[in-house]
Order: C-alpha cells, then structure tokens, then sequence
C-alpha cells in the first residue's frame, strides 16, 4: 500500500531533510510551503515529491491544499506540522500585528491543517508530528511570542491526541533545540555558540536530519504506541535547566 505523507515548510530545513527521509522510505511526499521558487528548487528530481504552495496561516490556502491531498489519495498516513516563523523581539518591541504574525503560522495554522485533514488521517489511520521547541518548555529571552506559540502547539498536540486516539490517530510533538542551520549560524556569535555549547549536555548544536530521524520515527509504525507525547531533539538542554555550566567543568 502507498503511504502519503503531507510536510509543511518543506521547501528548506527540517522539513526538507524530514521529507527527504520519507522519501527514502518509499512514501509519496507532499512537500507544502509558501515559497514557490523555493520549493520548486527543493523538490527539483526528488522521486515521490509533490510540491504544492500554499500558506498554513490562510484558511482558504489549507481547504485548496486538502482538496489537492484528497484528489491524491483517501487517505493521510503522516502531517507533519513544520512550517512556522522565528521571529525574536524584546517584549516591548512586540505589539500586537508583530504577535499576530507569529501566532498566524505557528499556532493557528498547525490548527488549520490538523482540522482540515483530520478526515483523511482518520481514513488511515496516520500520525501527526507537530513541530514544537524548546522554547516552548522553557523561557528565554526575545521569545514572547515564539515561544508561547510553540508552548500552545504542544497542549494542541496533546488535545488532538487525546481526541483522536479512539480513531487511531497518533499525535506527537517534536521539540528541537538548537540546531545548526546557515541561518542559526549566520546570526548566532561566537559568544552565543559558545554559551549553548556550555548550557547542552552533548556539547553541540544538533543537525536538521538528526531532528528529522526523530520525525520520520514518530510518522512510523515502529511508534504504534506513541501519543501524546512532547519529545524534545536538544542534546540534553532542556534536561539542563538548573545548575552552573561553569560547575561542569
């Protein structure tokens, strides 16, 4: 049987290394992002891909996108809820269109895809893999609205879990720490690399495939008896929360 996976943010990042694995495993991947010249380039000769732009954030993109999946397949056997923005900001330089924006993505359209498909992921049934952070488990600073979207994303996961599982519709999240990405490297100073190598057990950034390998498990059968569950893909730092890291040395 053909399985059918649906990867939003697909078009770069975890969510291309995830559908990339997938692909590997044999599914037929649909890759969903709003960068059209993006995606293309990301899908260009990936067997099994098919690229669909649209916006999680705009109801009318998400029904276009179902009906597209429906025509497709009868039947979701992976969501993965990837795409989202980083937008960081001091509190008082957050107002409310800036919290908005983040929200839009980050929260409302994990919302928006997980109702819109949730019939077709009964008909599985499949799996949803939500893509937290570790921003959502513990505070930072500059994240006031980041990390509180990813914190709501991951009681959603767990409502949907709850509800969903007499169906047999598994519902997970994943929450990355930080992960070396161009953009992450580009931004983050030797002194900020530095301070997460002090504060992560493992002692590095993580990679966009070992967040992705996470993913893939969760989307699989070897997770049958997996919901509900918060996962966090950080090398220990959220593990890391109380203590010194000069007392580890």
């Amino acid at each position: 049987m053909t399985h059918f996976a649906l990867v939003t943010g697909a078009a770069r990042g975890i969510g291309l290394a995830t559908a990339k694995l997938m692909l590997a495993d044999g599914w037929q991947v649909v890759m969903l992002d709003r960068d059209g010249d993006e995606l293309q380039a990301a899908t260009k000769g990936l067997a099994g891909a098919h690229p669909l732009v649209a916006d999680v954030a705009i109801p009318a993109d998400v029904e276009r996108a179902r009906a597209t999946v429906a025509g497709m397949t009868d039947a979701l056997h992976a969501l993965v809820n990837n795409a989202g923005v980083a937008d960081f900001g001091p509190i008082e330089d957050t107002d409310f269109a800036r919290w908005r924006r983040v929200m839009d993505t980050n929260l409302d359209g994990v919302f928006l895809m997980s109702q819109a498909f949730t019939p077709l992921l009964k008909a599985a049934p499949g799996a949803v893999v939500n893509i937290a952070s570790i921003s959502g488990l513990r505070a930072s600073t500059l994240r006031v609205a980041y990390g509180t979207s990813k914190a709501a994303v991951m009681h959603l996961t767990r409502q949907y879990a709850v509800e969903l599982g007499e169906y047999g519709v598994r519902v997970n999240a994943v929450c990355p720490g930080p992960v070396r990405t161009k953009l992450a490297m580009a931004v983050h100073s030797q002194a900020i690399i530095a301070a997460y190598h002090d504060a992560i057990p493992l002692n590095r950034y993580g990679t966009e495939a070992e967040i992705a390998e996470v993913i893939r498990f969760l989307c699989s059968d070897r997770a049958s008896y997996v919901t509900g569950q918060i996962i966090a893909a950080d090398g220990g730092f959220e593990a890391s929360g109380i203590g010194l890291p000069a007392l580890r040395g």
